[in-house]
């Protein structure tokens, strides 16, 4: 299973509550180029509208400049795919204010290609420094167990 694209600032700014896998809608150049690793998660999310589900944001720069359509969007909508039950769970606690979806990360099972998309709540900023304090201690641990 390899990696394409992956939203690291998600873990520090917010709190995952649930995680979902679901399909996404892509184009045939859009595929090779997240296969080639131009996709970027920075400023993505996820709205759910009319009973659809939606990335909003997603940069996937062109594979081939100069083969791209004219009209081709790098930052066009792109559809998710997941079951009635799912999307019925993300409409209802999307309705909830503090609560957001984001995408995590975008990788291949097989040969479709995924999105880890996540149910999450805003960090605090006390939050936030505690997890830079925990980390920072974590790293000196393992200095000092490597040094041993």
């Amino acid at each position: 299973m390899a990696h394409y694209a992956e939203n690291r600032k998600v873990y520090f700014n917010y709190e995952i509550l649930e995680k979902y896998e679901a399909g996404i809608e892509l184009l045939g150049v859009e595929v090779k180029s997240v296969r080639g690793g131009k996709m970027s998660l920075d400023g993505a999310f996820v709205v759910v509208r009319g009973g659809e589900v939606f990335l909003i944001s997603a940069n996937v720069q062109p594979y081939q400049v100069n083969n791209m359509p004219k009209d081709y969007d790098p930052l066009r909508n792109k559809k998710l795919l997941l079951t009635k039950k799912e999307i019925a769970t993300l409409t209802g606690s999307e309705k909830n204010k503090s609560l957001t979806i984001v995408p995590i990360s975008v990788y291949n099972k097989g040969r479709k290609i995924k999105v880890e998309i996540a149910l999450v709540k805003g960090k605090k900023k006390a939050d936030k420094r505690e997890t830079i304090k925990k980390r920072e201690t974590d790293r000196e641990i393992r200095r000092e167990y490597k040094e041993r």
